[in-house]
């Protein structure tokens, strides 16, 4: 089998569907992109068995067959090579392969494409169309507050929530709870899933600037994502999502109103001088006055910073982890967002100031024991 194809186009779709593949012991071959050509087209595919992705491209060539190739040192060679044409050349019987480029000759071992894993479909699938830019941006906005624990292997993805009014993505690590709602896509019927965080770190780097449609089909097991000339289908989190709606508090009379820049910079000052286990910092508020303080009494540091605001509620004290209010403040957009509270020992509800009447953001993070040494 022999193909011609540009070292610039070929590095691309590889370093396109290279997350997907897996450095597993148990089964070698994962470590191989799957070369298909048929009809002038190169399909390359790569898997952990969990997730897989698949990209094509055109080649020149008037020949078909498969062959498993080392990603790695394949991947290592394209990167240091110019772009230029190169000609791979597959012995049919042992697999060898042998890359031409310019004056350089390159030989390593290949494996039987027959014995790469099979790319799974979704049968019996229900299906539902996003816009590509719909799809990075839930992805971007709940990604982040995915758990890592995986004792509760629920919480290690985004739970898609599909009904004719809307679509909604949420993910909580049990700290902070992010769920994204778009308006303007919906689904002909109602259903839900979860999604693991692999997958979609994978999509969203796969996903175009333009904004292309993504076919999604689904059924009880999987989930299969189309656009352009890319496919990823994963294996869904077969667990049941915790009831996040009854822990978004209803009822919150304080309202804070906070220029987000502006109070995503002076947490980023202030939590430098806070405990660097908890994180801690104090919010303090009184009238249209914010008072953020930290502390660190093993190194005697501290930070006292007061910012103005609009506030509508009573005089509260209430402490946070910083670096969760930096997360969410950092995947908000918006120049103002809404802080809403009820008693500092119930959760706060960070809000962006929008004008989009399609998409409702709401993000929750939970209260820490404020410590009264100061």
């Amino acid at each position: 089998m022999r193909f011609i194809v540009s070292t610039s186009t070929l590095l691309k779709h590889l370093q396109t569907v290279n997350g997907a593949s897996s450095s597993s012991t148990v089964l070698p071959i994962l470590e191989n992109f799957l070369f298909e050509i048929k009809d002038g087209n190169l399909t390359i595919s790569a898997t952990d068995l969990q997730t897989s992705m698949t990209t094509s491209l055109a080649v020149e060539s008037k020949e078909e067959g498969k062959v498993a190739v080392p990603s790695r040192i394949l991947l290592d060679t394209l990167k240091t090579l110019p772009d230029q044409p190169i000609t791979f050349h597959i012995d049919d019987n042992t697999f060898a392969i042998e890359i031409s480029a310019g004056d350089g000759k390159y030989k390593l071992s290949g494996e039987n494409g027959e014995d790469f894993p099979k790319i799974p479909v979704v049968d019996n699938a229900s299906s539902v169309n996003l816009p590509a830019s719909v799809l990075s941006e839930a992805i971007t906005k709940t990604i982040f507050a995915v758990s890592n624990d995986e004792l509760r292997p629920a919480m290690t993805g985004v739970y898609c929530q599909l009904s004719p009014q809307n679509i909604t993505f949420v993910a909580t690590d049990a700290h902070k709870l992010v769920r994204y709602r778009r308006n303007d896509s919906k689904a002909d019927k109602a259903s839900a899933f979860i999604l693991p965080k692999k997958a979609l770190t994978l999509l969203k780097a796969a996903l175009p600037n333009n904004d292309v449609n993504v076919s999604v089909d689904y059924n009880a097991t999987s989930a299969f994502f189309k656009f352009e000339n890319i496919n990823l289908i994963c294996r869904l989190i077969d667990e049941r999502y915790p009831d996040y709606e009854a822990v978004i508090p209803a009822n919150n009379s304080n309202k804070l109103v906070l220029d987000r820049a502006l109070f995503l910079n002076t947490l980023r000052r202030v939590v430098i001088f806070a405990n660097k286990t908890t994180h801690q910092v104090r919010l303090k508020i009184s009238g249209s006055e914010l008072n953020i303080s930290s502390e660190d009494l093993d190194f005697a540091n501290e930070a006292h910073e007061r910012l103005s605001c609009q506030y509508d509620g009573e005089d509260l004290e209430i402490g946070f982890n910083a670096r969760f209010l930096i997360e969410m403040l950092n995947n908000l957009s918006g120049e103002e967002v809404t802080l809403e509270l009820s008693t500092p020992n119930r959760a706060g509800l960070l809000i962006p100031q929008t004008n989009d009447e399609n998409e409702d953001v709401l993000m929750l993070v939970m209260p820490v024991m404020l410590n009264n040494s100061y």
